[in-house]
C-alpha cells in the first residue's frame, strides 16, 4: 500500500488514503466524528449498563482510531473493555506517529503506540482496557465461541474487499458473539444485509454521520 500521508478531515482529525483500494480509512467529512457515531454511540454505548466487562471485536484495526475511542469510553464509564482486533496489513510506525488522534483526544501518545505495537498477545493499557491484535487473515483467526458483546465491522468496502463480507466471515463472527450482541458497520449494501439476516441478525438502519445518509446496526437474535 502506498500514498498513506495523513489527510486532515473536516473535524480536524486525520484519515489516510489507500491507493491500492482507492478508499480512505475514515470519512473525509470527519474521521473522529464518524467513528464515534458508527461504533461508539451506535454500538458500545448500548453497554453502559455493564457491571463487569464489555468484550469488543474489531474487523479492520487500520489507524487504531476505533480502539482509541473505545479506550476513552472504558475510562470515562469505568467499564473494563477487553478489545480484540484483526489487521492483515498493519501500518508502519512512520505513518502512525503522524496521526493526530492522541493530541486531539488528549491521550498519552504511548498508549496509541502500544496499541499499534501489540501483536497476537494481550496488552494491558489501563485498569479498564486491554487489547489483543491478530496480524493475520480473519479466516485464520481462532475466535472463542459466544465471547463478544460488540463487533466493530470496519473493513474496506464490499466493492474493493469482497472477501471480508462473505457468508463464511459473518458466520464466523456470529459464532463468536453472544446472543443479543451488537454489530455496527458503515455499509448498508443489500448483500451485507442479506448475509447478516442469514446468520441470525436482526438489522436496522440508523442515520449516518455527516457525509453518509445511513449506517447499519445488527443484533444477533439467534445462534446457528
Amino acid at each position: 500500500m502506498k500514498n498513506r500521508k495523513p489527510i486532515i478531515t473536516e473535524d480536524g482529525s486525520h484519515t489516510l488514503f489507500d491507493s491500492k483500494t482507492g478508499e480512505h480509512y475514515h470519512s473525509v467529512f470527519g474521521a473522529v466524528q464518524e467513528s464515534e457515531h458508527v461504533f461508539i454511540r451506535a454500538g458500545l454505548d448500548l453497554f453502559k449498563h455493564f457491571k463487569t466487562v464489555a468484550r469488543v471485536f474489531e474487523v479492520g484495526f487500520g489507524t487504531g482510531l476505533n480502539a482509541l475511542l473505545a479506550y476513552l469510553w472504558a475510562g470515562k464509564n469505568k467499564i473494563p473493555v477487553e478489545y480484540q482486533s484483526v489487521e492483515l496489513y498493519p501500518l508502519p510506525f512512520k505513518t502512525t506517529r503522524q496521526l493526530n488522534y492522541p493530541k486531539m483526544l488528549n491521550i498519552d501518545e504511548q498508549v496509541f503506540r502500544k496499541m499499534h505495537q501489540s501483536e497476537n498477545e494481550k496488552v494491558i493499557l489501563s485498569d479498564y482496557f486491554t487489547i489483543r491484535k491478530y496480524l493475520m487473515p480473519l479466516q485464520n483467526v481462532r475466535l472463542p465461541a459466544n465471547a463478544f458483546d460488540v463487533v466493530f465491522f470496519d473493513a474496506f468496502s464490499p466493492d474493493v474487499q469482497p472477501e471480508m463480507w462473505t457468508e463464511e466471515i459473518f458466520k464466523k463472527i456470529a459464532s463468536a458473539m453472544k446472543r443479543g450482541g451488537v454489530l455496527t458497520t458503515y455499509s448498508t449494501k443489500g448483500t451485507v444485509k442479506r448475509v447478516l439476516k442469514a446468520n441470525g441478525f436482526a438489522i436496522e438502519k440508523l442515520p449516518g454521520p455527516p457525509g453518509k445518509r445511513e449506517i447499519l446496526r445488527a443484533v444477533l437474535e439467534k445462534k446457528g
